[in-house]
């Protein structure tokens, strides 16, 4: 039987700079080197080796819903809503009710807020 782990995200996005301002704003993430090729292709660092790749795709046409997302977990939920908050991010609970985080069956508290290119991000404490 084969064993996985997440290695990497790879999103598209219009304009890659625009994005890693976001990401590293918002999620305080890393830029680190593009180890696999010259493109303008750039890369953040998650945790534990995880990346985020973010490639550079001006005339893509992006679609997405709520329902495709990517999640990542703290354990400093609140103040990471805070963090959201005097950035003026807006985020909502699973519903779509503004500023509301949303408790799931199995207790974990998770919200979602979109970046510059509509993707959506999930944050929860299932950690």
């Amino acid at each position: 039987m084969h064993t996985f782990s997440i290695n990497h995200i790879a999103l598209s996005v219009k304009d890659v700079n625009e994005s890693i301002e976001f990401y590293k704003k918002v999620l305080l993430l890393t830029e680190i080197k593009n180890t696999a090729s010259n493109s303008k292709t750039r890369w953040l660092s998650i945790s534990e080796g995880k990346q985020l790749h973010l490639i550079p795709r001006p005339n893509a046409e992006i679609k997405t819903n709520k329902a495709v997302h990517f999640a990542l977990a703290t354990a400093t939920l609140n103040t990471f809503i805070k963090h959201l908050d005097e950035l003026n991010v807006e985020y909502s609970d699973w519903l779509d009710t503004p500023n509301k985080d949303y408790i799931r069956k199995d207790g974990i508290v998770q919200i979602y807020f979109q970046d510059p290119n509509g993707y959506w991000i999930e944050i929860n404490n299932d950690i």
